[in-house]
């Protein structure tokens, strides 16, 4: 047990020198996930098929590994805690599904902005149901974050009915990845990272692909295009991004981290402008300003965990 909790939840020692530069790495991690947006808007394929692609695409890279070296891990899940993770991948297949239809109807810079609230919902859930505590200074952070949404929904409002509803969309994917936090970081304890995410992203999957079933929309035949950008929300956004940000935690602090995510919208904004030609309105971005030091005092001014708990669980804190 020592052995594993060694292995699995410590950083590693200052001495391990790491080959290139964490901060690099955690830089690369921001500009992967920052393009999630950016693909979404790209596809001409419905919503539903471009989450499920994306889940499917990353379990099936990830499958082979899991069940050859991991499959110890695997095995020694508890049926509660393959219920568990199971429920978990339910709530981030829904918060993909509800994110990347917003981007159909809202802004890039709209809908990132939006999800990046999810640490208000985690804490506040976390609140109502294991009764952790938030402190006052964390409660001004979310109410400030709260009311830059409110700034960029009164902005949207002004475009038309199609913004707002897409920005309620993105709000109800920040709650349903709360969901999935909130789950994960009591799971995550018990269970080893490869064997939670086989599950989670099998759930997913699957679910995603019965709605897609059950609404008879089609799995094919789709562009080149479109399953490239299948392809690459799986391997840039979901793989790359979070392994960059997994294997820097091992010489960074977490608080680094989850600060450092705050440039994924950033990243998102300017891509959609590059690509896109989206220009964000002043009540925009400064709504979106409002949003972002509104989170960052929130992440900033939350109880903290015990290192060894922070360590273990910010990984699936990653929700692009």
């Amino acid at each position: 047990m020592r052995n594993f909790v060694r292995r699995n939840l410590m950083p590693e020692s200052t001495t391990d020198k790491p080959l290139i530069n964490p901060y690099l790495a955690v830089l690369v991690g921001v500009l992967a996930v920052s393009f999630s947006s950016l693909f979404v808007k790209l596809s001409s394929a419905p919503s539903i098929v471009i989450a499920t692609y994306r889940l499917l695409f990353s379990f099936l890279i990830l499958a082979p590994f899991t069940v050859t070296v991991k499959r110890s891990d695997l095995k020694s899940m508890s049926q509660k805690e393959i219920l568990m993770a199971a429920a978990s991948g339910i709530f981030l297949a829904m918060h993909f599904f509800t994110w990347f239809t917003s981007l159909k109807y809202t802004s890039v810079a709209s809908s990132t902005v939006l999800v990046t609230t999810q640490p208000i919902f985690v804490v506040l859930g976390s609140y109502l149901f294991f009764k952790e505590k938030i402190t006052v200074k964390a409660m001004l952070g979310g109410a400030l974050a709260l009311t830059g949404s409110v700034i960029v929904g009164a902005s949207d409002f002004r475009v038309g009915a199609d913004a707002l509803f897409g920005d309620v969309l993105a709000l109800a994917a920040a709650v349903l990845v709360s969901g999935y936090l909130i789950i994960g970081r009591r799971l995550r304890s018990m269970v080893s990272l490869s064997a939670y995410t086989f599950v989670t992203y099998g759930s997913a999957s699957l679910t995603l692909v019965l709605i897609s079933f059950v609404s008879r929309t089609p799995f094919f035949p789709y562009s080149l295009k479109d399953w490239l950008l299948f392809l690459a929300l799986a391997v840039v956004c979901t793989i790359l991004g979070h392994t960059s940000f997994n294997w820097a935690l091992r010489y960074l602090p977490a608080s680094v981290i989850a600060v450092s995510v705050l440039g994924e919208p950033i990243g998102a904004i300017i891509w959609a402008l590059v690509f896109l030609a989206e220009i964000p309105t002043p009540r925009q971005i400064f709504g979106g300003a409002v949003i972002l030091i509104g989170i960052y005092i929130f992440t900033r001014s939350s109880r903290k965990p015990p290192a060894r708990e922070i360590q273990s669980n910010f990984h699936i804190g990653l929700h692009q």
